[in-house]
């Protein structure tokens, strides 16, 4: 079973945005399953504007790498795949209905975030990007 989801990635002063769903107790990059037939760029910008009130610039996005792993709380055998994208966007960044929590995370905060994520965390302390 694949968990096909796709995520933003937004640093900021070597912090990483992450959102914290109503009644959950992990904190995930933003983003979420495609619906139907969407693209990873047509589901990036609805997550995003549904999680996070924000509008995605399409002209700006890049692929930041993709991630596959299991975790505690999936089915058995299933794996969830991250397509991770960076981008610019336009407006306030503000938690919606559906969001209870967002916060800057710094790599120290790694473990608080569901093993996909945490692949991504690894890279972007190799590369850097995280403090």
């Amino acid at each position: 079973m694949l968990i096909d989801t796709v995520a933003w990635v937004r640093i900021e002063d070597g912090r990483i945005l992450c959102a914290r769903p109503r009644g959950k107790d992990v904190f995930y990059i933003p983003g979420g399953k495609r619906e139907g037939a969407e693209s990873d760029l047509e589901t990036l910008v609805r997550e995003i504007r549904e999680e996070l009130t924000v509008r995605i610039e399409p002209e700006t996005v890049a692929h930041a790498g993709t991630y596959e792993a299991g975790g505690p709380g999936l089915p058995d055998g299933a794996v969830v795949r991250m397509a991770c994208y960076t981008a610019e966007f336009t407006g306030e960044l503000r938690a919606s209905s559906e969001i209870e929590d967002v916060a800057w995370f710094s790599y120290a905060d790694r473990d608080r975030v569901p093993p996909v994520d945490q692949l991504l965390f690894d890279d972007l302390m190799a590369a850097g990007d995280l403090v």
